[in-house]
């Protein structure tokens, strides 16, 4: 498939170069021209394990290319991933600006059908918001144009995010039309071959699902954090603690 991903950060790069892997066709587009340009000469600009190797291998093979304009990575795209940053904003919430800057770019550069991916950290209707970006940018043009637009959340940790995009625990898929839903099935294909890791829902559920994932993960966190307070005052052990909660099955590991 021929890729383009916005935003050229950490869930782009590692998705971009996974992807290449496999044999797509991949464009990573930021606005950023000085990273652009470190890209191109083989530079990166966050270090994960792997990914290096990745980088300069694609860019022998002529699977990657860079650029700063959006207009040539939805001109390369049949599927499109928004991956650019979504950092709180002043009161906490999720700034969007960027996500919905980047939808409505692509709504006044696409010509023909389009599968829009939300691959972000973003709210629940986050696509709602993207749909409307796209629907206005291509009103404004006076263009009527099919699009399809999905949620496929991010699962990655910090130093094994290659490991664990190629062999993912759960693929989690948010589509309203069989179109999206079948294209996304082929592209993860070579990551569900031995079990049927992909869970297809609508958008609003994926979007939640990251959520409510980081909130459990935190949740755990923090309450064996206070377990390992409270087995410091008792003269507990707190690993036997934690190994004898973990052999329940109703809690795992």
């Amino acid at each position: 498939m021929r890729i383009s991903l916005l935003g050229a950060g950490y869930v782009g790069l590692v998705t971009g170069l996974c992807l290449a892997e496999d044999g797509h066709d991949i464009c990573l587009m930021d606005t950023d021209a000085q990273r652009i340009r470190d890209l191109q000469n083989g530079v990166l600009p966050i270090y994960e394990p792997g990914l290096d190797e990745l980088l300069k291998r694609h860019l022998a093979q002529g699977r990657l290319r860079f650029v700063d304009d959006v207009a040539t990575a939805v001109a390369h795209g049949e599927l499109l991933f928004i991956t650019v940053g979504t950092p709180p904003d002043e009161d906490g919430s999720a700034d969007l600006r960027h996500v919905l800057a980047v939808a409505h770019s692509i709504g006044e550069h696409m010509r023909g059908y389009k599968l829009v991916v939300t691959k972000s950290t973003v709210p629940v209707g986050t696509g709602d918001r993207v749909r409307r970006s796209i629907h206005q940018a291509l009103q404004a043009r006076g263009v009527r144009q099919g699009f399809d637009v999905a949620s496929n959340p991010e699962f990655l940790k910090e130093g094994a995010a290659v490991q664990d995009f190629r062999k993912p625990d759960r693929i989690v898929i948010g589509v309203d039309s069989e179109r999206a839903g079948d294209t996304l099935r082929q592209l993860y294909a070579p990551y569900n071959r031995r079990s049927d890791r992909l869970q297809l829902m609508d958008i609003r559920s994926a979007e939640l699902t990251k959520y409510a994932a980081n909130a459990m993960l935190a949740t755990r966190i923090s309450f064996m954090n206070e377990i390992a307070l409270i087995a410091e005052r008792v003269g507990a052990d707190v690993e036997a603690v934690r190994q004898g909660m973990g052999s329940d099955p109703r809690i795992g590991n």
